[in-house]
């Protein structure tokens, strides 16, 4: 069931990066991001995320966790550090399911945490409120 928010809207105007080492991952959320015009890009690994960023700032990162290289609780680490990248919403989507894994991503600045296997209409539930708070966010400046 799609929030009806998220039918009449236009996110056009919002980047999305979607960061996973699992090709098929990132074709899902593409999939589910194109039905809402969604600017999107994608990473396959740390490094490349925060390359990402670097070059354009989003409005929300979707993370896995469990990456070769920089891990996803680094990378959120690095973006919460720098004052540029503090303020992105970040959500997690992983596999790693244990309470003890939920709250480390937490504590280190995710804004939400989605495991996988990934539900569609859970994932679009949680990007529309991600952006109900930068639209927010963007009228109180």
């Amino acid at each position: 069931m799609t929030p009806l928010y998220a039918q009449s809207h236009d996110y056009s105007k919002y980047l999305v990066l979607a960061v996973d080492d699992i090709p098929l991952n990132i074709l899902l959320v593409q999939k589910m991001l194109a039905r809402f015009n969604f600017r999107l890009k994608t990473a396959a690994n740390g490094q490349q995320a925060l390359d990402a960023v670097a070059a354009e700032k989003p409005d929300l990162i979707l993370l896995d966790l469990m990456m070769p290289g920089i891990d996803g609780f680094e990378v959120i680490r690095r973006l919460r550090a720098n004052p540029e990248t503090a303020d992105i919403q970040i959500v997690i989507l992983s596999a790693l399911n244990s309470q003890e894994d939920v709250v480390k991503g937490f504590n280190v600045g995710a804004n939400d945490f989605i495991m996988k296997p990934i539900i569609m209409e859970k994932l679009l539930t949680c990007v529309v409120t991600q952006m109900q708070l930068v639209e927010a966010k963007a009228k109180n400046k």
